[in-house]
C-alpha cells in the first residue's frame, strides 16, 4: 500500500544512559556526534530581527510535498523547485490509463497546497541540472517562455537543501525500450497509454488488416511483475471485457495481454500466498505469465527475451508498457559524483536523512537510500558502554539497563529480537549458548559478539514508494520544526533541555501494509501482523484508503467520482 504516515513519538521516554551511548558512539558513528549535549544557552538564542535561513526543497512528489504541507515556513525562508506545478497521486496512475479515473483528478496544484500554508513559501517552475554544495547552491532552469538571460537558467543559494527529486524508470540500457516502450512513473504517461489502447482498437478493425496483424496490433504486453506492471495488466484487462468488448466485438476475440517478469513469480515484495492467488487469477483470465525472462532487445514490433539458460525467444506486440524498475535521474548521478559517491544507484543518507559529507544536504524519497549503522561495527563500543563496572564481562542487569538505547541506536536489534520471537538480549544470548533455561548470564566480549553475529541481517534497504517517501517526508519536516531552537547545529538529532529526553530518533520506517489490486473488483490486501486479505472485502478497503489519503477535498471528491461514473456509465473510451 502506498499511503502516507507519520509515526515519530511526541513523547519519548526518558533514558539517561542514552547520551552517554551516543557518546561513546560519536567516534564512530559518522552523524552521532550531533548527540552531543546541546543544552540551550539563551545568549545562542537567535535574534527577532535576524534573516531567516533558506530552505529549498528540489521536488514536488510524495517527498517533497509531505515534507512543504509539514515544515513550519514561519521558521524558514522556503522555496520549492520542480519542473511541474502539481503534486500527482501516483498509485492511481494505472487507473488513469484506462479512464477508471481521470487525470485532473488526481492531481493537485502545488501552488493550492502553498497557500493553505500560514508562512511564504515561494515556488519556481523550474528544472534544478546541477547542485553545488561546495558554494551552497542550485543551478536551475525554465523550460517556459521567459526573458531571462542565459536560456532559461539561474542560481538559487541555500542553507539548507532538501533533494526530493524522485526517481526515473531504469531501462537496464535494454536497447530499444526508450524509443518503443510506453512507461508509468507520470500522469502525462498514463494519459499516452489510454491514447495508445484506444488507438489499438481502432486500427485493428480497418478493414485492409489481415487477422494476422490484428492478432499483433491487439497483443498488449508488460515487462515487469511488481505492483505497477500487475495492478495495469488487472486495470487493462477489466477495461477491454467490461468496456472495450462492447465497442468493439468483431476484435475482442483477438486481444492477448502478457506479463513479462525477470523472476520466478510476480509480486515478489508480497507474502507468497498473495503472489499465488495472483498467478492464479491472472491464468483464469487469460493473462498470460512469462515468468523467468528478461528482455534484451526491444524493436518497433518485435520484444526479443532469453530465459535462465539464455535461449531467445521473440514476440511481435502491438503496444508495451516498461514497469520493470526506476533508477536515479542525471542530476542525482552527477551529484553522487561530485561527493564521492559515484558507484551507487542512489544517494546514500545516515540515519537522519542527511546525504553523508556534505553539510546542511538531505535526501529523501526514491532518490537515496538510507544506510544503517551496523551493530558489529560499534560492538566494542556498545560492550564498553554497557560494562559499568568495567570488570570485562556483561550481567543480566547491565545488559537491560542498555537494551532500551541500543534498539534506538540500531533498530535491526529489535527487528531481529521480533523475527526469532525473542523478548530481549538475554534471551538471544541465552540460545546462542545453547542453555535457554539458564537464569543468568555473565559473558565476555567474544560472546557477545557470537550473540549479535547475526542482527545486521536485518538491515535492508528500504523499498522506493510513497508510504517511505511520504514519512520521511514527514519526519524531516518536524525534525526542522523542532530543530529550530538551536541553532548552533541544527542538522542533527540534538536533546532539549530536560535531561534523557531525546528530540530526535533516528528515522524508522512503520510499514502500514500494501495493497494489490488484481482486477474484477477483487484486491489483495497485506497489512501489519501478517494479515492477509483478498478478495471483494478487500477491493472496498483499497477504495477508503486510497480516498482518505488524498491530499484535498477537491481530488477526494474528484476520485470517488470517477469511481461511481464508472460502476454507473463504464469507462470513458474517447481518445482525447
Amino acid at each position: 500500500m502506498r499511503s502516507a504516515t507519520f509515526f515519530l513519538d511526541g513523547a519519548f521516554r526518558r533514558s539517561p544512559a542514552f547520551s552517554k551511548l551516543v557518546l561513546i558512539f560519536a567516534a564512530s558513528g559518522g552523524g552521532l556526534v550531533a548527540y552531543a549535549d546541546a543544552r540551550t544557552d539563551p545568549a545562542a538564542e537567535p535574534s527577532q530581527t535576524a534573516p531567516k535561513k533558506k530552505m529549498v526543497v528540489l521536488g514536488t512528489g510524495w517527498a517533497g510535498t509531505t515534507f512543504v504541507r509539514n515544515v513550519d515556513s514561519s521558521l524558514y525562508d522556503v522555496q520549492v523547485i520542480s519542473p511541474r506545478n502539481y503534486f500527482a497521486f501516483t498509485p492511481l496512475l494505472p487507473s488513469v490509463t484506462c479512464g477508471t479515473v481521470e487525470p485532473r483528478s488526481i492531481v493537485e496544484p502545488i501552488r493550492k497546497i502553498i497557500r493553505k500554508k500560514g508562512g511564504e513559501i515561494k515556488f519556481w517552475e523550474a528544472e534544478c541540472f546541477k547542485i553545488d554544495p561546495d558554494n551552497k547552491k542550485v543551478h536551475c532552469r525554465t523550460n517556459i517562455g521567459t526573458n531571462l538571460e542565459g536560456n532559461g537558467e539561474f542560481l538559487v543559494d541555500y542553507d539548507y537543501l532538501v533533494i526530493a527529486v524522485g526517481a526515473r524508470v531504469n531501462t537496464f540500457n535494454t536497447s530499444g525500450v526508450v524509443q518503443h516502450c510506453h512507461f508509468l512513473k507520470e500522469v502525462e504517461d498514463a494519459q499516452k497509454i489510454r491514447k495508445s489502447v484506444i488507438d489499438s482498437f481502432e486500427r485493428a478493425i480497418l478493414p485492409d488488416l489481415d487477422e494476422e496483424e490484428r492478432k499483433r496490433t491487439l497483443h498488449f504486453v508488460i515487462v515487469g511483475g511488481g505492483p505497477t506492471g500487475v495492478e495495469f495488466a488487472a486495470e487493462l484487462h477489466d477495461f477491454i471485457s467490461e468496456d472495450l468488448a462492447k465497442l468493439y466485438p468483431t476484435v475482442c476475440n483477438l486481444v492477448k495481454i502478457s506479463v513479462i517478469e525477470h523472476g520466478g513469480h510476480i509480486l515478489t515484495m508480497f507474502d507468497k500466498r498473495i503472489g499465488k492467488f495472483a498467478e492464479e487469477k491472472f491464468r483464469r483470465d487469460g493473462i498470460e505469465l512469462r515468468t523467468g525472462y528478461r528482455v534484451v532487445k526491444v524493436s518497433d514490433n518485435i520484444i526479443t527475451m532469453e530465459d535462465k539458460l539464455h535461449v531467445e525467444t521473440s514476440v511481435s506486440y502491438g503496444m508495451a508498457v516498461w514497469s520493470a524498475g526506476v533508477g536515479a535521474r542525471p542530476i542525482i548521478l552527477d551529484f553522487m559524483k561530485q561527493i564521492g559517491q559515484g558507484n551507487r544507484r542512489a544517494l546514500a543518507t545516515d540515519e537522519w536523512l542527511r546525504v553523508r559529507e556534505c553539510d546542511g544536504v538531505y535526501a529523501i524519497g526514491d532518490c537515496a537510500t538510507m544506510s544503517q549503522r551496523k551493530v558489529m561495527e560499534d560492538i566494542l563500543e556498545i560492550f564498553k558502554f554497557a560494562d559499568k563496572d568495567n570488570s570485562g564481562t556483561l550481567t543480566v542487569k547491565e545488559i537491560n539497563d542498555a537494551l532500551e538505547d541500543i534498539c534506538i541506536r540500531y533498530p535491526q536489534v529489535e527487528l531481529y529480537l521480533k523475527s526469532n520471537q525473542m523478548s530481549n538480549i538475554v534471551d538471544l544470548i541465552k540460545a546462542s549458548k545453547g542453555d535457554v533455561g539458564k537464569e543468568s548470564v555473565e559473558l565476555d566480549i567474544e560472546e557477545f559478539k557470537n550473540a549479535l553475529a547475526d542482527v545486521d541481517s536485518e538491515v535492508k534497504n528500504l523499498p522506493a514508494t510513497a508510504q517511505v517517501a511520504a514519512q520521511q517526508g514527514n519526519y524531516l519536516a518536524s525534525c526542522f520544526n523542532r530543530m529550530k531552537r538551536c541553532e548552533k547545529k541544527p542538522e542533527g538529532p540534538l536533546r532539549i533541555r530536560e535531561l534523557g529526553r531525546h528530540r530526535f530518533r533516528p528515522f524508522r520506517y512503520k510499514h502500514l501494509g500494501q495493497f494489490a489490486p488484481l482486477g474484477g473488483e477483487q484486491t489483495a490486501a497485506q497489512l501489519p501482523g501478517d494479515w492477509i486479505s483478498i478478495g471483494h472485502s478487500s477491493q472496498w478497503l483499497w477504495y477508503s484508503v486510497y480516498a482518505s489519503k488524498q491530499v484535498s477535498w477537491r481530488t477526494r471528491a474528484l476520485v470517488i467520482s470517477d469511481w461511481t461514473r464508472r460502476f454507473i456509465h463504464g469507462r470513458d473510451s474517447s481518445c482525447i
